[in-house]
């Protein structure tokens, strides 16, 4: 009887647990889509490098995910070698960049292999100019690389 009881007892505790991941489960589903909020910023990919004569020239997709154009984004940025030691430290001059559309952007750094390119540190904003309120380029800045160096802030 003692054995039975406590069977019970375990069946209607799993039976609980249950229920309420369903009920959890149910919740999560019923979210639309829409309530997590748009990003905001500047978004910058290092999308591809190439070997110039004499210097290697880093290609990079920038989108302004904000609502209002910049009308000026100057970047300051580091470059390091695969060892992690400086290299360079330059700005990077992304010129405007309208609100919600892509921009690829191309700077060749002279004396440079992009083979000896480790990662690229994007300081901060230098230079920024837009119409509305805050720094829209520092504010959400989202970094990512389609090449094996990396972009980091």
């Amino acid at each position: 009887m003692m054995i039975q009881s406590q069977v019970y007892k375990a069946v209607c505790a799993l039976a609980v647990l249950t229920s309420l991941g369903g009920a959890a489960m149910a919740q999560d589903t019923a979210t639309p889509p829409t309530a997590v909020p748009s990003p905001v910023g500047v978004a910058i990919e290092l999308n591809a490098l190439q070997d110039q004569a004499g210097a290697c020239r880093l290609s990079f997709m920038a989108q302004n995910k904000a609502q209002i154009a910049i009308e000026t984004a100057v970047y300051e940025a580091v470059l390091f070698d695969r060892a992690g030691e400086v290299m360079l430290l330059t700005l990077f001059d992304f010129r405007e960049l309208p609100a919600g559309r892509p921009r690829v952007r191309q700077f060749d750094v002279a004396g440079v292999a992009c083979a000896d390119l480790g990662r690229v540190l994007i300081n901060g904003a230098s230079q920024c100019q837009s119409s509305g309120d805050g720094d829209l380029c520092e504010a959400g800045l989202g970094l990512s690389s389609r090449t094996e160096v990396e972009l980091l802030g």
